[in-house]
């Protein structure tokens, strides 16, 4: 089948409405046969993370949904913990972003990009009309101990409830609301540390506050709608609340309700929120953590501290919870793939550079972060060279990248042993990869050393397209014709083969290969053509 008509019939899928919240999204999902419910109760200290980091390796990897918390059996609150919330599973992935569940990978960040061009606000509520506001608690009634925030590993420094959640800050100077997936480890009964990389919005607003001597308003949701958790992993534009880009990929306006003691709009849906203040300089140490690379990140080292004005909750609230580890059982990696992929293309995009096939972000490079596989077709000298300068320090890719690799439109990008074959093939490493140096890392990358010089880093640029100078003869590769490939897939259960038909993306063609760009355009007078 080929592309256009694969894309027809996923269009042609019955579309639902909207996901409004995260229970409706784990109802789909135990729809899919992807949700495991446990009802037993189990230790949130570092079990319930155990449990979650073998799910994430089993094929299919459903998410977990842990009913009672061990020693919580008894709570008021009696919050619900969820883990391997997306995992592996592009099927959830696809769901939370609005799409049809067997959309393929390519066509899925395709599908991501596009709606990122999309931007609706969100849509004020009133506190009867946010089921989050169903309870609040406010000054002594805070206890934070209430709820069974959980340990991930056995050397992290503490408890940590801000894993899949979403951070809402306000810029102090221009005023928009960003919305940031932090880590959040629990300091008192109405006390959070709140960790951020340099460089993310949220630290750059606290520091501005800071500067000017002022508090800062913060407020988190802990038990969210996956596709929170999405948005705020990325880069976005700082002047953009992330509100927009969530309303623009669902189709509708994010419903919010304004806080209680902060002026922060805070997601109507959410499942339990908390609001706050940081007050100048105010810090405490925190960490360490077992974070995305598989590693524990730095040492024990003061974070801002937030001091808990309310609680608001639903009743029998969800909180969900990421855990961070090597591939596949880091949370982030499979959703982080296929969203950062989307924005990487985005950025190329905005910046006006033809010819891109295809982006990937691939899922065990570090959470997503690694490595990215862009997929062009060569228009003009340098076109490579050029997408991978770019998409090295787009918004979307500068953070934490090491290899960025240009492969040719004949290469699907989220193939790893097709881009293998492409860089053995069509890479010469002394003529081929550039080095940029002094870009911007992160505290967590183990391989910067002594780790004073992080947050700084390095990226190799791999260009594995055919040489563009010589393109007319370049080696041809062997290839299947298109009429051989659909006469074998018209037979293809018919002759007993297991699975259906693997997806080929080059096909035998009789044209001659032709510069789109050199400098003349007379008949045989292209170098390398006769």
């Amino acid at each position: 089948m080929n592309k256009r008509l694969e894309a027809e019939r996923i269009d042609s899928s019955t579309a639902s409405e909207p996901i409004q919240d995260l229970r409706e999204w784990l109802s789909r999902v135990e729809q899919m046969g992807e949700l495991v419910r446990v009802k037993q109760p189990v230790d949130r200290d570092e079990e319930m993370s155990a449990v979650g980091y073998l799910l994430a390796k089993q094929q299919p990897s459903p998410a977990v949904l842990f009913e009672k918390a061990a020693g919580f059996e008894d709570s008021k609150i009696g919050a619900r913990l969820l883990w391997n919330i997306l995992g592996p599973s592009l099927k959830r992935v696809a769901l939370t972003l609005e799409e049809p569940v067997d959309t393929p990978t390519v066509e899925l960040i395709r599908r991501a990009k596009d709606k990122l061009k999309r931007r609706i606000p969100p849509r004020e509520v009133s506190r009867a009309e946010a089921p989050v506001c169903q309870n609040t608690l406010t000054g002594d009634q805070i206890d934070l101990n209430q709820l069974p925030i959980p340990r991930h590993w056995p050397l992290d420094g503490g408890r940590y409830a801000g894993t899949a959640d979403a951070v809402i800050t306000r810029d102090p100077d221009s005023g928009y609301l960003n919305i940031g997936t932090y880590r959040m480890m629990l300091q008192g009964k109405n006390q959070v540390g709140l960790y951020m990389s340099p460089g993310k919005d949220a630290r750059l607003h606290i520091t501005r506050a800071w500067q000017k001597g002022e508090p800062i308003q913060v407020a988190a949701a802990w038990g969210i709608d996956p596709l929170f958790m999405m948005v705020g992993s990325q880069t976005f534009p700082k002047n953009v609340s992330e509100y927009e880009f969530a309303g623009g990929i669902k189709g509708q306006a994010i419903p919010v309700v304004r806080g209680t003691t902060t002026d922060l709009l805070l997601p109507a849906n959410a499942e339990l929120v908390i609001e706050g203040i940081i007050r100048p300089n105010s810090v405490k140490p925190e960490g360490p953590f077992g974070e995305f690379p598989g590693y524990y990140g730095r040492p024990e080292a003061g974070c801002p501290l937030v001091e808990v004005t309310a609680v608001h909750h639903r009743s029998n609230p969800i909180l969900t919870n990421a855990l961070m580890a090597d591939y596949p059982s880091c949370e982030q990696s499979g959703f982080f793939s296929i969203v950062r992929s989307a924005k990487i293309w985005d950025d190329l995009d905005k910046l006006g550079i033809p010819g891109i096939a295809g982006v990937y972000a691939h899922p065990a490079a570090a959470g997503g972060f690694g490595v990215t596989v862009i997929s062009l077709e060569q228009r003009y000298a340098g076109h490579a060279a050029q997408a991978l300068a770019l998409a090295a320090q787009c918004p979307g890719g500068a953070y934490y990248t090491k290899l960025i690799i240009a492969v040719d439109e004949d290469i699907d990008p989220t193939d790893m042993d097709q881009v293998i074959w492409a860089m053995a093939s069509r890479c010469n490493p002394i003529d081929d990869i550039d080095i940029l140096r002094n870009t911007w890392s992160t505290w967590l990358d183990p391989t910067q050393n002594p780790p004073e010089k992080r947050p700084y880093g390095s990226k190799a640029l791999i260009n594995a397209c055919k040489d563009h100078r010589h393109l007319p003869v370049f080696s041809k590769r062997t290839t299947l014709s298109r009429q051989t490939y659909d006469k074998v897939a018209s037979r293809w259960s018919e002759l007993g083969l297991p699975g259906q038909i693997p997806t080929v993306r080059a096909f035998e063609e009789e044209n001659k290969v032709v510069y789109h760009e050199v400098g003349g355009f007379e008949p045989g007078k292209q170098p390398g053509e006769e």
